[in-house]
């Protein structure tokens, strides 16, 4: 087996992945284990699953790379052999610098330890003398912010105290290259801005950083690269633009479709047999309900191009689109559609009364789609989107099919301003004479 080799490079790559393979056996039973491991049989008792296929990849020392994908891609478990936590099957990996990582939740840690011997655990584990530890645990603790904790063992600290303690520590140790996973994403957003921050600070300094997230916003606003994987496999590399469109239309089917072929699939396309929402991961807590006197047959979100997807960049154009079909006679049926915060907060939302488009009579049959197009000014982050269909019966309102929170959306911005939505102010600023 290929071990990790840690040596100075011949060129400015702080780190060089080289045909990197990561293969598991998978068995069905516990015993099938056992018997391979000792050699009791010649058949084979297990599946192959390979979690990254040849991979190769060079990071240059001062950028920021980003790793994103889809889940099960490897992004995690090319970290880890990069890390030397895992060892690959085939190839090797090259690095060049001090490396510090904060991977999943509790690597690294003892917890059995309190923080602070968790603090001179790894800071021993990194090569330090306990003096050079001593003038760092200062810098470690303020920037943790979890008061007298640290002198209590880290099994009885929440996720977000874990992650603090966890990234001051890495942060601190000097690292040449800081390598980070998705363990982020557990701190409140007051604690990311910080952890942000920092990265502005390294990079500004020339440190290399390589890092997971699902969190598009950041990585478009952090990333100089990006490399997109797909079942283990390097799918492409490029600018955090063309990476980050690319990822949208893998994560609905459309990656290998150039654009006639989108647009002909797409839902402002009436050709395609395919459900539009068969492209979605649908919420399983979504809350669904009605009468049944209509139903929401299929639905979908646009972006600019036409192409479905859960993915919106802020600035942009976008649709949402609801296909109703009717089961008897309704009078003036109404179409909303609406966003809310991860809380469960409104945040914005519109129908098609509002804005003063009469449907008239719908007849039992018929099928309705409602478009929602509009600029996207939420801030970057993710949203619930909901979508119904209802309307006024006399003085009763009356819900024929509400799908309430039934996928989540994501916003990515490179410019977050203050509040929910960006006001898309034009700022001058004049001294007078």
């Amino acid at each position: 087996m290929a071990e990790q080799q840690t040596k100075m490079l011949a060129d400015e790559a702080a780190i060089r992945v080289n045909n990197v393979s990561k293969l598991y056996k998978l068995y069905d039973r516990n015993r099938d284990r056992i018997r391979d491991a000792l050699g009791l049989t010649r058949k084979k008792l297990y599946h192959e699953h390979y979690a990254l296929h040849h991979l190769d990849f060079e990071v240059k020392k001062g950028e920021t790379v980003g790793i994103i994908g889809t889940n099960g891609a490897g992004k995690s478990t090319i970290l880890k052999i990069i890390t030397g936590v895992l060892s690959p099957t085939e190839g090797s990996v090259e690095i060049n610098g001090r490396i510090s990582a904060l991977l999943e939740l509790g690597a690294g840690f003892n917890m059995e330890y309190t923080g602070i011997e968790n603090i001179y655990l790894n800071g021993t584990m990194s090569g330090f003398t306990r003096e050079e530890i001593d003038a760092r645990v200062p810098a470690i603790l303020e920037f943790a912010d979890i008061g007298e904790f640290v002198n209590q063992p880290v099994k009885t600290y929440s996720s977000g105290m874990f992650v603090r303690l966890a990234f001051a520590v890495a942060i601190n140790i000097d690292p040449e290259i800081l390598i980070v996973d998705e363990a982020l994403s557990v701190g409140d957003v007051f604690f990311q801005t910080k952890c942000y921050h920092k990265f502005d600070e390294f990079k500004e300094q020339g440190r290399t950083i390589l890092f997971v997230s699902h969190d598009m916003s950041s990585i478009s606003q952090y990333c100089d690269r990006v490399i997109l994987l797909d079942h283990g496999r390097m799918y492409a590399e490029g600018t955090p633009k063309e990476m980050i469109s690319l990822y949208k239309r893998l994560m609905v089917g459309q990656a290998g479709q150039d654009a006639r072929e989108r647009a002909a699939g797409s839902a402002g396309s009436q050709g395609s047999s395919e459900l539009w929402k068969s492209h979605y991961e649908i919420n399983p807590e979504a809350d669904v309900y009605g009468d049944g006197r209509a139903d929401i047959i299929d639905f979908a979100v646009e972006d600019e191009n036409g192409m479905l997807t859960s993915t919106i960049e802020k600035g942009t154009r976008f649709t949402v689109r609801s296909k109703v079909r009717f089961n008897t006679v309704i009078r003036d049926p109404i179409f909303t559609c609406s966003f809310k915060d991860l809380k469960g907060v409104t945040i914005t939302g519109t129908n098609s009364m509002i804005e003063r488009f009469d449907i008239g009579q719908a007849s039992p049959g018929e099928v309705y789609v409602a478009s929602f197009e509009q600029v996207m000014s939420l801030q970057g982050g993710s949203y619930l989107l909901s979508i119904s269909c209802t309307g006024y019966e006399g003085d009763d309102f009356v819900v024929y099919n509400r799908l309430y929170d039934i996928i989540s959306i994501s916003v990515i911005s490179d410019k977050n301003t203050v509040g929910f939505y960006d006001m898309d102010s034009e700022v001058t600023v004049r001294k007078e004479e």
